[in-house]
Parts: C-alpha cells; structure tokens; sequence
C-alpha cells in the first residue's frame, strides 16, 4: 500500500497529492508520470509527476476532479493509503541547454511544467513561463513557478490576472520576448495543447506536448493510448508522452479521448453519494 501524506485542494476542483513511494521518487525524472489505483480493482489513471524529494521518499501529482476515481482521490486524507502508485512511466522530457525555453501550462498542466522548469533552469536556459486559466483564483504553485522561472506571463478569460483570453495569446507573448524563444514546452488539456502549437507552427519552433491520453497499464501493452504522430502510430505510453506539437493528429486524439464519454458520464452519475 501507498501512504497518503497529504491531500489539499489548491484551486477549485483541483487537488495536490503527496505520497509516500520512494522507489518512484529515486528514479523520476521530469515528464514522467504515475499510474494510481484508488482501489483494488478501480481504474487505473496516469497522472504526470509533478514533484518529488528522494530524501523524503515523496512524489507530488496535481489532478483535476472530473470523474468518479478522481473523485475518490479527492477525498483521500493525511493517513489514508492506496493500493498502486506505478512508476515513473513514460520518457523523460528531453533536457539541454537550448537557450530560451517557453513552458505553457494550464490546469493540471500549471503544476506539469514545474519540475521541467526547474531542471531546464538549471542547466542554464532561460526559462519563460506561461500559465493560463478561465480566472485568477484558478492559478496555483504560483511561487514555485516564479522560483525556477526568469519571467511568468498570466492569461486569464475573464482578464482577472494578466493578458485577457486564451492560449491563442501565446503568439503576442513569444514576439515580446527579446531575443527569440528557441523551444516550446506545452502540458495541458487538449486543446490547451493544439492551440498553441496552432500559435508556433507559422514561427517554426520547436513545440513539444505531453499526451499523456487514456491509458491502462502504461507500458504499450493494451494500445490504448496510440496516437498518430506524422502519419505513424505510437503509443504515448512507451514511445511518449512528449511528441512533436506540430506532427500529431489532434483531430484523431480528440475523438479518441470522446470514445468513452457515455461510459464515463454513467460511471459518475452511479457513483455520486445521494441528498
């Protein structure tokens, strides 16, 4: 079993969970993710690494509560255990020293991006930052961001905080950066994600996405999560979860990650506790 060392909810439907899993955290990279099960025989969900500390033994995963098994997770409390936290899944995120280096998340993604900041920092890039949410008291880890990053740029829909709209901002952004921006790193939901590689293809640079989509086991063996990537497939799992943006078939992703709704949305309508 897997300890729970603390569950909070950091904005709105959007939780922060810390476990205890050591083997995970010794060997986690940046882009890496887990797979957890709640229960015994739940659903088995993938969830990026968002932090973690080998001295302490403990990773940190940011979800968003939408269905049933997150749902469970986000009761989970201090003391609690679960049974599987499998990992770290998944290729690490490609790190090097590129120059200046633009990380865009938004939802989940706000706390994806942290530990690939971090890292890329570190190795001496400039790191620019780009978080984006439908208002201000949707933003979390806002310190932690501003730690690893020279610069953070905020879109908000409502114009609470920062530029006024959505990610299709970030081609005005990338154009006040002096200098040029020589990489594109976007985690996020899926349009987050094409939309803003819809900004980058007429700039030419290099974006890279993390499709971390429906998965089961999280190592290529059921095929759920493939993905056509220029024209070939892949699975996300094995051969991801980070792709070229501007090479993947969002059209096909985004009926993919629709093929379950039905399901999904009886699953929580059964689930959810009665008045």
């Amino acid at each position: 079993m897997i300890p729970v060392i603390e569950r909070t909810m950091v904005a709105p439907n959007i939780h922060n969970l810390r476990l205890y899993a050591p083997d995970v955290a010794r060997a986690a990279r940046p882009g890496q993710f887990v797979i957890l099960q709640v229960e015994d025989d739940g659903e088995r969900i993938p969830l990026t690494l968002s932090d973690w500390d080998v001295e302490k033994g403990e990773i940190t995963v940011v979800f968003i509560q939408v269905g049933a098994t997150t749902g469970t997770l986000a009761a989970l409390k201090a003391g609690d255990a679960i049974p599987t936290a499998a990992g770290p899944l998944g290729n690490p995120i490609e790190m090097g020293t590129f120059g200046t280096i633009l990380l865009a998340g938004g939802c989940y993604g706000i706390a994806s991006i942290y530990p690939m900041a971090r890292e890329l920092k570190s190795l001496g890039n400039k790191v620019i930052g780009v978080v984006e949410a439908r208002s201000s008291f949707l933003f979390y880890w806002e310190e932690k961001l501003r730690s690893v990053c020279d610069q953070v740029f905020y879109i908000t829909r409502d114009g609470t905080k920062g530029l006024k709209g959505h990610i299709d901002n970030l081609g005005s952004i990338i154009s006040s950066i002096e200098g040029g921006i020589d990489r594109v790193i976007i985690n996020g939901c899926n349009y987050v994600m094409m939309r803003g590689c819809e900004e980058t293809r007429p700039l030419g640079i290099k974006t890279i996405v993390s499709l971390n989509t429906l998965m089961i086991d999280g190592t290529g063996m059921c095929g759920v999560c493939r993905v056509s990537i220029d024209g070939k497939t892949k699975f996300s799992c094995v051969d991801g979860p980070h792709f070229d943006g501007h090479l993947v078939d969002w059209n096909e992703l985004s009926s993919r990650r629709q093929a379950y709704l039905r399901e999904e949305t009886i699953t929580l309508r059964t689930s959810a506790p009665e008045n």
